[in-house]
């Protein structure tokens, strides 16, 4: 597609927004002093203080639980659609482990060692691996988006942006009781429960239920299982203590099991040993790896406090402990017979501990903060090649990697804003980071098939890894923006800040080919930190029913890391019989593009009596090219290489109509979502890669005046598109396999279409 199509297919997408009903409920809007009505009113906390949208000198977009309620959205890779040059995919083989990019920053592979570029936080809580991240949407105050690196401001620093999940809080003066049933497609079967209670003025309690069912979109054709089904059960119970207006603590702890079926692929090209055809449903599976049941479990308890020490300072404090475990069969080649396949465990725990003051004074605002998380991720997988083996005469031929990685980190970090003027504001700030990696590799090879870790009892023959190193690492990250507003109506700004993301070991590295290949093996397993500079520039503008955040922004990328993996020939017979992890720091790249988002809401009485009419929109456009860009076998392949998982164009709108009947509103909402083609890795594949496509979500939601009844029908991906969201590659270049004699060239895909009836009863 040439540049001039996709800058028309853009352009015919938003002008088409005026006459057709389409779009979702995408930017939060805000309240404006004019004749139009402000609806959905939405304070974020970007910068550790309530401010609205318009304010907030920084790229954030904000959905609240509400508009997040009246488009059905059940997770959040929903905002995805509508959020400018971000990417929140179901990863490759699983059900619950997230993909996340923002500006082309990001990291998809699951494994211990690698560090996310996108900072996933539940209640200001840092989640350190992207398992169990696919967060199901539920009792939910809000979502944020904030694009660029973070670190100055709380947390774990992240190079690509953060994703803040908020829960709601407890009414402090009335019981509550809330119950929504889904009923859709696929079998769907949702109930959710929520409920609170104060048991004293200063105390209160409350909790929330999710039952989370639904039928495959496929079928499995080797065991008849359902692909891509759901089976989730999530839970939350809170406690809040209030002794004073200036004290505030909470307790929160929450459960997540999820029991669907391992999610099989589908293969996109024929089998080079059985000549097994492409299925014709994308859906379906012969995905023959059931050595053991799927199972995921993740739970979390916090506890944060607010201390109000006097009218400007503010203590508070947040202490998390995380852990989850996943049990997972992944069948690579997607076959019956044993070509490629990889039974996964991993397992993380994590106790994080943060401390904030925060000042806030007629021109000064600020925050000095301290950060530290201890955390373990570990990981088990078997590699079993029994094709392969059987050719080479060694039986059930197993390739198993074990990697336990220990993270140890701190940080102090501090940001300040002053008001030099009435109109201009410059803010100012820095965060130091210590880093520790510790980590232990063993890689073995056994014959006699799955391990003991997967109900095996195999032989081992050869242990090719028994690694054991640590590396720490330290690194000083400062930020600085400039705001001028010149009225209530504009806020420009300007900005510049650096993310850091610190190194690490492969846990896939195999030390005998280090020494094979004469390269020290402690270099050879370790990885160094990647650095972006950001720099960005903006403009807020609301003034009556319309209100816009425009930015422009340019990456400088360096070091960035890419794990990858290469089949190895241990015996020199031309078969690749294991293979190896060869991550490296692959080079530089540069990424820049703009963001543009809007809203126009229509005042009251434009039509008739009590309707309104809502339209928001959003463009992104990245343009990222690597500098340099080294792969696993020393190669510079910067011609070929691309930014993955970001497409060059996106944008979507929604047209939300709202008319009263029967003493309530109806709400017709219509989503036009289109994402450019794009690339699932570095190195782009014709086959796997995902072209450009539009998505066409619908709802119908009716709330009663009271508040407390709503029914609505929420139709996603009318158009039934097939659209790829990950996938597994290994295949040369040539069309020969490099793992496995089948040829492993799989994809997952994104929903199809689904309609969903929604009613609920609020107390």
């Amino acid at each position: 597609m040439t540049m001039l199509k996709k800058i028309t297919t853009a352009a015919v997408l938003l002008t088409s927004a005026s006459c057709l009903p389409f779009a979702a409920a995408a930017v939060a809007q805000e309240t404006s002093a004019s004749d139009a009505p402000a609806r959905d009113v939405i304070t974020v906390t970007a910068r550790r203080r309530e401010e609205s949208l318009q304010d907030v000198p920084v790229s954030v977009t904000a959905y609240s639980g509400a508009q997040l309620e009246a488009i059905g959205a059940q997770d959040i890779t929903r905002i995805a659609q509508t959020t400018p040059n971000v990417t929140l995919e179901v990863s490759r083989g699983t059900n619950s482990t997230l993909s996340a990019f923002i500006r082309g920053v990001g990291q998809q592979d699951p494994v211990a060692g690698f560090e996310a570029g996108v900072g996933i936080y539940i209640d200001d809580v840092y989640l350190n691996r992207p398992q169990g991240a696919v967060l199901d949407i539920f009792d939910v105050e809000r979502i944020e988006v904030l694009r660029g690196p973070q670190g100055t401001l709380y947390g774990r620093n992240t190079v690509g942006g953060a994703v803040k999940y908020v829960t709601r809080r407890l009414d402090s003066e009335s019981p509550t009781f809330s119950a929504r049933l889904n009923i859709g497609s696929y079998e769907q079967r949702d109930l959710i429960l929520t409920g609170s209670a104060p048991l004293t003025d200063t105390f209160r309690v409350g909790g929330a239920i999710a039952r989370l069912n639904r039928g495959g979109f496929g079928t499995n054709l080797t065991n008849g299982e359902d692909n891509y089904d759901k089976d989730v059960w999530a839970g939350r119970i809170s406690a809040e203590f209030e002794p004073t207006d200036r004290i505030f603590i909470r307790a929160v702890y929450d459960r997540t099991e999820d029991s669907s079926n391992p999610r099989g692929g589908h293969r996109l090209i024929t089998s080079l040993l059985t000549g097994a055809p492409v299925l014709d449903n994308e859906f379906d599976t012969r995905a023959g790896l059931n050595v053991v049941d799927q199972n995921i479990e993740a739970q979390g308890l916090s506890l944060s406090g607010d201390f109000q020490i006097n009218d400007q300072w503010t203590f508070r404090s947040i202490t998390a402990w995380r852990e989850d475990s996943s049990i997972t069969p992944i069948d690579f080649d997607s076959l019956p017979a044993a070509d490629l396949d990889v039974p996964a465990i991993y397992e993380n725990e994590q106790f994080s501990q943060e401390f904030q003051l925060v000042y806030t004074g007629e021109r000064l605002n600020g925050i000095i903060g301290a950060y530290y998380l201890d955390a373990e991720a570990s990981t088990v997988f078997d590699v079993v090649l029994a094709n392969t083996g059987a050719l080479i005469g060694l039986p059930g031929l197993n390739a198993q990697t074990f990697g336990d990685v220990s993270t140890e980190t701190w940080s102090i970090f501090g940001d300040f804003s002053y008001d030099l003027t009435p109109e201009w504001s410059v803010s100012l700030g820095a965060r130091y980071t210590h880093d520790e990696r510790s980590s232990i590799v063993l890689r073995r090879t056994y014959i006699g098939g799955f391990s003991e870790f997967f109900g095996g009892n195999p032989t081992l023959i050869a242990t090719t890894s028994d690694f054991n190193g640590s590396e720490s690492w330290t690194d000083f990250s400062p930020r600085l923006s400039v705001s001028y507003r010149p009225d209530d109506a504009n806020n420009f700004y300007a900005s510049f800040s650096q993310g850091f993301k610190g190194g690490s070991f492969d846990p896939r590295g195999q030390t005998s080919v280090a020494i094979g290949a004469g390269i020290d093996v402690f270099e050879f397993m370790r990885f160094e930190p990647e650095t972006v500079n950001a720099y960005e520039a903006g403009w807020k503008f609301a003034d009556g029913p319309y209100r816009h955040s425009l930015a422009f922004f340019y990456n400088d990328y360096t070091d960035v890391q890419v794990p990858g993996s290469i089949g190895v020939d241990t015996d020199g017979d031309g078969v690749f019989d294991t293979f190896s992890g060869v991550t490296t720091n692959a080079g530089a790249a540069t990424i820049w593009g703009f963001e543009y988002e809007g809203a126009l809401g229509l005042a009251e009485d434009a039509f008739r009596t009590g309707d309104t009419l809502d339209f928001n929109w959003a463009v992104g456009y990245l343009n990222g090219q690597y500098d340099q860009f080294i792969n696993a076998f020393g190669v510079d392949v910067s011609d070929t290489a691309v930014i993955q998982n970001t497409p060059e164009w996106m944008a979507a709108g929604t047209l939300n109509y709202t008319v009263p009947v029967s003493n309530g509103a109806l709400s017709i909402i219509n989503t036009l979502a289109y994402r450019g083609a794009y690339s699932q890795f570095e190195i782009p594949n014709a086959t796997l890669d995902q072209d450009g496509y539009t998505l066409w979500n619908a709802s119908a939601v009716w709330n009663s005046n009271d508040g407390r009844w709503q029914a609505g029908v929420h139709g996603r991906n009318l158009t039934d598109e097939r659209y790829k969201v990950s996938g597994y590659n290994f295949m040369n270049a040539n069309g020969t396999p490099n793992l496995g004699l089948e040829g492993t060239l799989t994809a997952f895909y994104g929903d199809p279409r689904t309609v969903t009836a929604t009613i609920a009863f609020r107390y």
